[in-house]
């Protein structure tokens, strides 16, 4: 049986390859306190679907090359939105002024 493992995809700037990071609670043997484990595997993706911020599941397969060893299986949420710099937002709506940090210049 495959191993798969879900996770959010934190690189999609390599051609058909994409970094998931696998985050799970696990639990010290001799403390018993839980604790966050991130985990990062690099994941062969065909058709170049995954973008960064998706939710995707991979599985295990023969391997690609010397780090992959998984492929995309299914993306399972998409990411929302994107995040956009200070700077462009104000060049874009000029009606819009940041009295507090805007400058002489920019106004």
């Amino acid at each position: 049986m495959a191993k798969t493992l879900t996770g959010v995809v934190t690189s999609d700037a390599a051609d058909k390859t994409i970094t998931v990071t696998v985050t799970s609670r696990e639990t010290h043997p001799i403390y018993k306190k839980q604790y966050t484990v991130t985990r990062k595997y690099a994941a062969h993706d065909e058709k170049n679907d995954a973008r960064k911020g998706d939710t995707v599941r991979i599985v295990e397969t023969r391997p690609i090359s010397r780090r992959k060893s998984f492929q995309l299986d299914e993306i399972v949420k998409r990411s929302v939105g994107s995040v956009e710099l200070k700077s462009d937002v104000n060049s874009e709506v000029n009606d819009k002024v940041d009295y507090d940090h805007d400058t002489e210049e920019e106004k």
